[in-house]
This record gives C-alpha cells, sequence and structure tokens, in this order.
C-alpha cells in the first residue's frame, strides 16, 4: 500500500501546492470519507473540463503543474486527485478505460472523428477496506449544460461515470479497461492516442520523450 501513499513523477503528492490544495479544501474534515468527498468536488469543480487543450509533454501531466490551470482534461484531473489524495494520507491509484460518449457534440465527434473517448482517466481511493473509483472530470456547470446531473460521491460507492442524461437518454459507457496504476503509464497513454487519435497531427506528429 506504501506505493499508493509515495509521491511519484507525475503523482507529486508531497509538492507544496499539493499539499496546501489538500489541506485548504478538506479544512474541518474529521473522516477519511469526509476528506475524499471534499477534495473530489474540489476536483470536479475547480477546472472546466477542456478536452481540447491537449498537452502530450511529460510535464504536462504533472500534478503540480496541471494546479496551476484552469482548464483541464479528465486524465489531468484524475492526477490531480490522486495527487490531493495521497497529500491527505489516503491511497489512491489512476484507472483507464476506453469510454463510448452517447451524446458527444458534433464539434466534438469531429475533432476525434469518434465518439469513444480513449484512456478516460479516473482516480481510485482505498476506503473501507476497498477501492473505489472516482471520476472528476465533468464540472458542474458542463453538466448543467449536457442535462446531466453530475457526478457525486456518497461515501462508499463508485463515482465513475453517468450512465444515463436527465432524459434517460444512455450518455456514457466502459469499453475497454485498462487497470489501474501507481503513477502514469505515460508510454501506453501515448501508444494508445496514436493508435485512435493519429488522425490528428499534433498527435500523430508527436515523438514520444525519453527518460
Amino acid at each position: 500500500m506504501d506505493k499508493y501513499l509515495s509521491p511519484t513523477f507525475f503523482i507529486d503528492s508531497s509538492h507544496p501546492a499539493i499539499v496546501a490544495y489538500a489541506r485548504q479544501h478538506t479544512a474541518g474534515a474529521t473522516t477519511d470519507v469526509q476528506k475524499t468527498i471534499l477534495l473530489f468536488e474540489a476536483v470536479r469543480d475547480g477546472f472546466y473540463y477542456d478536452p481540447y487543450r491537449i498537452d502530450l509533454k511529460r510535464e504536462a501531466f504533472i500534478a503540480s503543474n496541471i494546479l496551476k490551470r484552469e482548464r483541464a482534461y479528465c486524465i489531468e484531473k484524475a492526477i490531480v486527485l490522486a495527487a490531493v489524495l495521497r497529500a491527505a494520507g489516503l491511497p489512491a491509484r489512476l484507472y483507464f478505460g476506453n469510454v463510448k460518449n452517447h451524446i458527444a457534440t458534433q464539434k466534438f465527434r469531429e475533432y476525434l472523428q469518434t465518439d469513444v473517448m480513449v484512456f478516460h482517466g479516473s482516480s481510485e481511493v482505498f476506503l473501507h477496506g476497498e477501492w473505489i473509483k472516482l471520476t472528476p472530470a465533468f464540472n458542474k456547470t458542463l453538466c448543467e449544460k449536457l442535462n446531466v446531473d453530475p457526478l457525486v460521491f456518497n461515501g462508499t460507492s463508485d463515482a465513475i461515470f453517468q450512465q444515463f442524461d436527465r432524459a434517460h437518454h444512455q450518455f456514457m459507457e466502459y469499453l475497454e479497461d485498462y487497470g489501474s496504476f501507481a503513477d502514469l503509464p505515460y508510454a501506453l497513454l501515448i501508444s494508445e492516442f496514436k493508435r485512435f487519435y493519429g488522425h490528428i497531427p499534433y498527435i500523430k506528429n508527436w515523438k514520444e520523450e525519453i527518460g
């Protein structure tokens, strides 16, 4: 369990900014469940979900660097949540899967040339003797635009994605499971982005960094 409490290259949970964020947003919390709920909601709504500003540089995925931004997408937000959870003393890791978005906007479909969100990122926290999945990707204001209720963590069950919108139309479903990781599997992420999104020039021409 130590590796899920320790800082890593991407989940730099000992960075002063990460530690300060965790302390600020868990002030007054007396239980691990309360801390998790507060941190989940802080990350969910503290960054506007934006899948159009993809930066593949290694340093772009470091939690303390992401913390400086106002916008982030699912992988980045999952990394931040894992980092602040660890900073608060809670075991945390990353989880990835491919997700079909049934109500993706036309702009989004045209950009990706698919309605599959590849390597969709979530966090996992160890509570009650088990791993619980949390997806902080979609902030409240975006959910309102999509007519979807924001994900809420009830303290015991996975809060991983909205299966249906408010009109009971199917919203999202998981297609492929990559599993769980103690740190971001950077090489795998780049490989999958190139495999699915190779038509996007920035991704197609990206030369994976060494190190």
